[in-house]
Formats: C-alpha cells, sequence, structure tokens
C-alpha cells in the first residue's frame, strides 16, 4: 500500500516553522550566553547553529532542524529533511561530522516500514555529505515528524556568521524562490510532476558550498533561507550587523513555476504568518512581493554577503563550483522606519 505523507499532516517542510514573532515570545529576553564564555554563537543573532570553543583554533558547530512531510514519498522526504538540517552546518562555513535523527511516527497509522524508508532517504544524504547517522531518538507522534541533529566543526577565523555584513556589501542567493507555493499547489492538487521534480532537485541539493566560502574573507556573512523566506533571513542578516538592505526585485531568482502558482493562489499559510510578523519593517511595491519575500523554503539557498571590491572575485569562484549568481541586492546604512526596501 503507497502512503502519501503530505496527507497524514497539517504543514508541510520549513512552513511547518512558528513564525518569527511566536518564537521571540517563546525565547523573551533571557540571556542564554550568560556565564558560557566558550560560547561563540548562541541565539543572540538567530544564527543558523551554535558555535563553541573547543581549542582556541577550532570550534564545534552543532544544530538541529525538523518537519512534517513536505513530499508524499517516504525516503524523499528523509531525504529533504537531512539536505535541510544539514544546511545549517555549511552557513557556518563548516564541514559536518556527525548526525543523529529526530523522529516522530503516527504507527497506529502508518506501518514502521515506510519510517524505515524515511530513514534510508536520511541515510544516503549523510553519506553525500561524508558523515554517518548515527542513532537517534523516535516517538509515538499524531502525525510524521523527522530531521536531524547535526555536528559539525569550523576554524575558529573562519566562521561565517549572519552578523557580520558590512555597509555597501553584495546580496547573493544561490537558488530559487517558490518552495512554499508549489508544496502549497501538491496539497491542492494543483502541481505537476514536472514542477515538483524540479523543486525536489532543488531541495535536494547540499549547500556544500558553505564549506568552500569559509576561507574567503571578502565573504562577511552566510545564512540559510529557510521557513522564515528571504525576508525573514534578510532581517536577521540585517539585524545583527545593523543595516539595512536594498533588494532589486527583478534580481531575485524564482523558478519558472513561481507565476503560475502566485495565480492560483496557492500561498502556504506560513506566508501570511511571516508577513504578520515582519512585514512592516519591508517596503514593497505590490502584493506578489510580499508573496516571494515571505514564502518559506525548506531547504533553500544560501543568502550570502560579499564585500563589493571583490565582486568579480567571487563570482568567478561562484562559477567554478557550477553557481551562476548575481547581486539581489546591497547592504545600506541602517534606517530606523525601513528595514529592507524593495526596488
Amino acid at each position: 500500500m503507497k502512503y502519501n505523507l503530505t496527507e497524514f499532516s497539517h504543514g508541510a517542510g520549513c512552513g511547518c516553522k512558528l513564525s518569527p514573532g511566536v518564537l521571540s515570545d517563546i525565547l523573551g529576553d533571557d540571556d542564554l550566553q550568560s556565564g558560557f564564555p566558550n560560547l561563540l554563537v548562541g541565539n543572540e543573532t538567530k544564527d543558523d547553529a551554535a558555535v563553541v570553543d573547543l581549542d582556541g583554533k577550532t570550534a564545534i558547530v552543532s544544530t538541529t532542524d525538523f518537519f512534517m512531510p513536505i513530499v508524499d514519498d517516504a525516503e524523499d522526504f528523509g531525504a529533504i529533511a537531512a539536505t535541510n538540517a544539514i544546511s545549517d552546518i555549511y552557513a557556518m562555513g563548516a564541514e559536518p561530522i556527525v548526525a543523529i535523527a529526530i523522529l516522530g511516527w503516527p504507527i497506529d497509522k502508518i506501518p514502521g516500514s515506510v519510517a524505515g524508508e524515511v530513514l534510508k532517504g536520511a541515510r544516503k544524504v549523510c553519506a553525500k555529505a561524508g558523515i554517518a547517522l548515527a542513532g537517534g531518538h523516535s516517538i509515538d507522534a499524531p502525525e510524521p515528524i523527522f530531521g536531524l541533529a547535526v555536528t559539525g566543526k569550523v576554524p575558529i577565523n573562519q566562521i561565517k556568521k549572519n552578523k557580520d555584513g558590512q555597509v555597501g556589501d553584495l546580496l547573493y542567493l544561490t537558488k530559487p524562490l517558490g518552495i512554499g507555493l508549489v508544496t502549497t499547489a501538491q496539497k491542492k492538487k494543483l502541481a505537476s510532476e514536472g514542477d515538483l521534480t524540479i523543486a525536489k532537485s532543488s531541495m535536494l541539493t547540499l549547500n556544500n558550498i558553505g564549506m568552500n566560502l569559509a576561507s574567503l574573507i571578502y565573504v562577511h556573512a552566510i545564512t540559510d533561507v529557510t521557513g522564515f523566506g528571504l525576508g525573514g533571513h534578510l532581517l536577521e542578516l540585517c539585524d545583527g550587523g545593523n543595516t539595512s538592505a536594498e533588494i532589486i526585485y527583478d534580481r531575485i531568482p524564482l523558478f519558472e513555476f513561481t507565476t503560475k502558482y502566485l495565480d492560483l493562489n496557492c500561498i502556504p499559510g506560513g506566508t501570511i504568518r511571516n508577513w504578520k510578523t515582519y512585514g512592516h519593517r519591508i517596503k514593497v511595491n505590490n502584493e506578489i512581493h510580499f508573496k516571494i519575500l515571505a514564502d518559506p523554503q525548506t531547504s533553500g539557498g544560501l543568502l550570502i554577503s560579499v564585500d563589493p571590491k571583490h565582486q568579480n572575485n567571487f563570482e568567478d569562484f561562484m562559477k567554478d563550483h557550477n553557481y551562476l549568481v548575481r547581486p539581489i541586492g546591497t547592504l545600506v546604512t541602517r534606517s530606523e522606519e525601513i528595514t529592507i526596501q524593495v526596488l
């Protein structure tokens, strides 16, 4: 019997994330870093992973990410969840070294053998990333949930934080936007198989270019774009570095199918939650802009802040690694009224 996993969950992928506003309420104002001098990166700038100084030279990077099914196929679900979780390590410029699994499974609704297919997909991705899936924890849950806790390492002088962007830096995005739209279309039975295949291929592409960027001093900041959308993760980058940003809408990479599913009004609930939280800080020219900027991505691309004096060097470097990128915007002097302006 075939089990379509998206039929067993109320949300999909990183669109399941709590909104930035709700998350802020949960975290409150507690200083979680106080008393831990070896903690180099905590939650103070909402970065992608925690970083701990191991010995003055090497840092250990730790992250976790999990969600409900974003595709129907169990092996694909496990593979996408694993790719997404490992991305947080790459976004810090780090090398992953080991992963453990997090599994919640409605055993009364879906056989355990299907969960085994989820793990199979995750193992394949971990092997591709050069790490073992070395154990984990499982619970009986009302909906399928899967993800990884991943540990990595990085030289301390090569850590890429989301707070180190500088005024004048050029902004690049390594994957197109539109994942939230097409996966919502899937739940509405409106998505074509061809479009889902394209989206799946993107979600299964490792962001391991982040490791290669770690040694480039002209790459100032990196973060990955996931459930809060481009707008939310760019706001975190701006807030961390006390900058604002100008984005050229026509330069934002989009999947070819994105406009089609906008026209079909396949807007994820996560888009609305995101925009209610941070839309007042972003100036857009029309409704389409906010539906793109707040679209929740699952296993999205890296958002990279680069010294403009090294634009050619960076773009040549990315081309050598099979990425064709162009700047989508610029970090500018901080504005207290509008943090991001879409041009």
